[in-house]
């Protein structure tokens, strides 16, 4: 098992997912972030690549992020978890990032931008190009270290996410993300937990507090002296004090943590902040986003 404090270990980053998810923009952040990168590399030639970067004393292969789509043949694509277990013999820090999207916000992009779709052709209308490609990339997405789904995310926002999870990321350790969201835009496609904060006092209903988050300092003393708010966050502290380090010890990379409420401005917010700020305390390494602010 490569070592990740050992510094010839070389970090490889394969970033996959459906076309207009933007896959080409986390690659060009991971380059930002000083990674090789090379993008529509032919999954046959993946450990071939592989081992040249492993045993290369080149230092520009320290750390190198591949991206591989729908465009690859089919038998190859489904050969990718398979290969992806060789990795894991050499001396490299592999993981599997899989990007995606909602199917409507991929059609409104290939809409505006007026790209052709990889997988359409003359008489392939571009949602069924889309459910095609999806239903190609399920086994990759089945087996990805990190999903992020950009529906909500435009380019800057997707950037800034890459560079504090992927290429801030230490090897070896966990990068935990803490995300509130509101139901009625749906729930987040990459969470790994959710907690639902809808049974809380809502402060919506104060025509004072409505036009507020919950991270104003009205808002929070409202929710503050909520006993009910106070007993969901020490009852969900308690339980991923209990639970992240065996996340941990199964060699996760990424854990997504998402507290909803109706709208996600108030009390998922509040309680998100409550609960990254609690585990910051605790030494982790943990980044805070609001879906819905």
């Amino acid at each position: 098992m490569p070592d990740p404090a050992n510094p010839a270990t070389r970090r490889l980053i394969i970033v996959s997912g459906v076309s207009g998810a933007g896959k080409s923009t986390v690659l060009h952040a991971l380059e930002d972030g000083g990674f090789f990168c090379v993008d529509n590399l032919p999954v046959n030639l993946l450990l071939t690549f592989a081992r040249e970067i492993a045993f290369s004393d080149l230092p520009h292969y320290r750390e190198v992020a591949i991206g591989i789509d729908a465009r690859s043949p089919v038998a190859a694509l489904t050969e990718l978890p398979t290969l992806l277990e060789q990795l894991r013999h050499l001396p490299l820090m592999p993981e599997l990032i899989f990007i995606e999207a909602a199917r409507e916000t991929l059609i409104q992009r290939f809409s505006e931008t007026r790209r052709r779709h990889p997988l359409s052709d003359g008489g392939t209308p571009l949602p069924l190009a889309i459910d095609r490609e999806v239903q190609v990339l399920e086994p990759i997405k089945a087996c990805a270290d990190l999903c992020i789904d950009t529906s909500n995310l435009h380019v800057h926002q997707l950037r800034e996410l890459i560079g504090v999870r992927v290429a801030g990321h230490r090897p070896g350790s966990m990068v935990i993300q803490i995300l509130s969201f509101g139901y009625k835009k749906g729930l987040p496609r990459d969470a790994d937990l959710v907690f639902d904060a809808r049974c809380l006092p809502n402060p919506y209903w104060d025509p004072a507090l409505r036009p507020l988050t919950g991270r104003d300092a009205p808002v929070c003393d409202f929710l503050a002296h909520s006993p009910e708010v106070e007993e969901l966050i020490a009852t969900v502290s308690r339980f991923l004090r209990d639970w992240i380090p065996r996340f941990a010890q199964r060699d996760r990379s990424y854990l997504t943590i998402a507290f909803g409420c109706t709208g996600g401005r108030h009390r998922s917010v509040y309680v998100a902040e409550a609960v990254a700020a609690m585990l910051r305390e605790q030494g982790l390494d943990c980044m805070l986003r609001h879906r819905d602010l």
